[in-house]
């Protein structure tokens, strides 16, 4: 099967919404106002170590993991690109874009849910269970495994959800520091850092909704 790559620029709530459809918009809600009062509650702020934590020399971008070679303009040898989003908060539910963009120069074709592997600030594997929807997590819209086909240029995104486990704020243990990332089983996966980490917790469970073309 071969997968697909995406442009890494910041993904706002806002896009975050038109991939979700309306159920995370409304999970968001729910949990910053469960008393419909109207006012939206402060999100608490994440306990992740910052940027500044993770080993020296590691830039805060996607790149394939282990190193793999790479066409014009970083691309890699796959064919295509994952990037991340921002994490959006709502009193201890988070939720991250995460994009699959061809950055070749043929066409890609995806079906399902991706392959997703954590690791901590130590690269260690975190035992982490990835679920294929996100049912026990949130109640997200997930479109369900379907054929995509994307053109050079185009991306398909998919969401992660989990909600907030104990870390230590001052080892970041607990953290997903690095997240391994393939658009499919059997596919090279690509290690990407989000900004301040799953804050997943050592033992949590991470909901994905399956790869969806992006219109936008």
């Amino acid at each position: 099967m071969t997968v697909i790559p995406a442009r890494c620029a910041p993904v706002l709530l806002a896009v975050v919404l038109l991939t979700a459809g309306c159920g995370l918009g409304a999970e968001l809600d729910r949990e910053a106002d469960p008393e419909r009062t109207g006012a939206h509650a402060t999100a608490e702020p994440s306990s992740v170590p910052p940027r500044a934590d993770r080993p020296a020399g590691l830039a805060d971008t996607s790149r394939a993991d282990p190193p793999a070679p790479t066409g014009a303009e970083g691309c890699p040898a796959t064919g295509v690109k994952v990037t991340t989003g921002m994490v959006n908060v709502a009193m201890g539910l988070r939720a991250m874009p995460v994009t699959l963009t061809n950055c070749g120069t043929e066409d890609q074709r995806v079906e399902g849910y991706p392959d997703v592997r954590v690791r901590d600030v130590h690269r260690k594997p975190m035992d982490v269970t990835v679920l294929k929807g996100t049912g026990p997590i949130a109640d997200l819209q997930d479109p369900g495994a379907h054929p995509v086909t994307l053109k050079p240029g185009e991306s398909a995104r998919s969401v992660f959800a989990w909600r907030y486990s104990a870390v230590d704020p001052a080892t970041g243990r607990g953290s997903g520091v690095y997240v391994e990332i393939a658009p499919a089983p059997g596919v090279a996966r690509q290690t990407v850092l989000p900004e301040g980490g799953l804050d997943v917790g050592e033992t949590g469970l991470l909901g994905t909704t399956a790869w969806e073309k992006v219109t936008d």
